[in-house]
């Protein structure tokens, strides 16, 4: 008898967390149906403009891909048919001091930007893995780069402020005291 009762009770338990786990495994799951509902709707309302006709950075990757790889004249003589804007960068350490400010012809790009896809099944496990514009493979830094207007290449991994306006940062004052 006392056996039946600690295995009905075991049985019961059981139920109830089964019971439990599947009222919150559906309300998560309704919560994530909501959730990708409402980001349909918004896709709908604010499409993602299809009348873009010129990528400033696809201009970048371009040129860099030149620069890297030793074809400086070619990356000058890359032309931008549309009017780049210029931005403004500055440039931190870690602790927060600054290391630079530069005037940015155009616009800062990502290391991780690249002008192709890295496999012809990104979805696969056994991804078709396709080189690099300069025959190589792997990722790139994480970071950013960018050219000034006189023509510089800078590349950048740390932290930075970039704005389409000037602006004036002092070099911040870094204190240690020891406890």
């Amino acid at each position: 008898m006392k056996k039946l009762r600690i295995f009905l009770l075991v049985i019961l338990a059981v139920g109830l967390m089964v019971t439990l786990s599947g009222c919150d495994e559906s309300g998560s799951r309704k919560d994530a149906i909501k959730t990708k509902q409402v980001g349909n709707s918004l896709q709908r309302n604010q499409q993602t403009p299809t009348d873009i006709d010129y990528s400033l950075e696809r201009y970048n990757l371009i040129k860099r891909a030149y620069w890297v790889n030793g074809q400086r004249e070619k990356a000058e003589m890359v032309e931008c048919p549309i009017e780049k804007p210029l931005g403004y960068v500055v440039l931190f350490t870690e602790n927060g001091s600054v290391v630079g400010r530069f005037v940015v012809d155009g616009k800062v790009s990502s290391l991780n930007s690249f002008l192709t896809p890295d496999t012809t099944y990104p979805n696969s496990v056994s991804s078709d893995w396709l080189p690099d514009v300069d025959g190589s493979y792997g990722e790139n830094d994480t970071g950013i780069f960018f050219f000034t207007p006189d023509g510089k290449y800078i590349e950048w991994t740390g932290d930075y402020l970039y704005s389409d306006i000037p602006f004036e940062i002092s070099d911040p004052i870094v204190t240690y005291r020891e406890g």
